[in-house]
């Protein structure tokens, strides 16, 4: 059957508005995952706050880390308030003696981290490679890879000594396939697939396992926010789900990851992309 203009087989209905929404109330419970300590950096809003919502609903205590201190206090406050643990920690994850500080911290009051997810970052900025400024270059770099690997850095000695841990780290679907005017954030999330691969290789023998999630065009609150109803419309129809994926889809995966039932996965780069895969 051909296809109409709007991208959807003829006869068929474009999909309907789905409102942000909170994890999956249908996650499956991970056991394991209770009473186990987890850092979620990014975590006062987007992704990183609701990987710490759906964590903290399993059992985990979560130290959520990030700059935004009302936002990221209401997150843990909020946590709080359905029976969960949680901390705030405002701290900018590209300064290594900001991240050294709140691992004492999560230390003194959660105890070990069992689970790292390092979600920080931003959102791209089209800038054409002429007018990419060696400044802009390296904000973009240090943003999202060099934040990853200092809070690696940073939390894997307990992870190593105890020769158990799950590490997780974002990238998007940029890291895989060229834009136009989108250097300096593609290299970077192309440099975390790597980074999460090398470091699978490394920390393997040690019990230790670490995987990516790529999303695609997620729906944030920010982002719901700022972007009109028809381009999340034809966002919606570039993916074969049709539609734009949730924050909560991104949490149940790195729930998944985060736990035993993942335990023979490391190394990978996840698509939670509803169907859209890149080449």
């Amino acid at each position: 059957m051909p296809p109409t203009d709007s991208g959807l087989g003829a006869g068929a209905k474009p999909p309907a508005e789905k409102p942000a929404q909170p994890v999956h109330p249908d996650v499956p419970v991970y056991p394991d995952l209770a009473g186990k300590v987890a850092v979620v950096t990014g975590g006062s809003r987007g992704i990183g706050a609701e990987t710490g919502r759906a964590l903290a609903a399993q059992g985990v205590a979560v130290c959520l880390v990030g700059r935004d201190r009302p936002a990221l206090f209401a997150v843990a406050e909020e946590i709080g308030k359905q029976g969960g643990t949680a901390i705030g920690a405002v701290a900018d994850v590209t300064d290594a003696g900001a991240l050294r500080r709140v691992a004492d911290r999560v230390a003194a009051e959660l105890g070990p981290v069992d689970v790292l997810a390092a979600f920080a970052g931003g959102r791209s900025s089209l800038i054409p490679t002429p007018d990419l400024t060696e400044e802009r270059w390296h904000q973009v770099l240090d943003s999202e890879l060099t934040s990853a690997f200092l809070t690696v850095r940073t939390f894997l000695p307990g992870m190593v000594e105890r020769f158990s841990g799950s590490i997780l780290t974002l990238s998007s679907s940029a890291g895989r396939q060229p834009g136009q005017a989108n250097l300096a954030y593609g290299v970077a999330h192309a440099g975390l697939t790597m980074l999460t691969r090398q470091l699978a290789t490394e920390l393997g023998p040690q019990g230790i396992r670490v995987n990516c999630l790529a999303p695609t065009a997620v729906r944030t609150e920010k982002t719901a926010a700022a972007m009109p109803k028809e381009v999340q419309h034809k966002l919606a129809l570039r993916h074969p789900l049709r539609r734009m994926g949730e924050p909560g889809d991104v949490a149940s995966t790195a729930l998944f990851l985060a736990s035993d039932a993942a335990g023979y996965l490391t190394g990978l780069t996840i698509d939670v992309a509803g169907g859209r895969i890149t080449n």
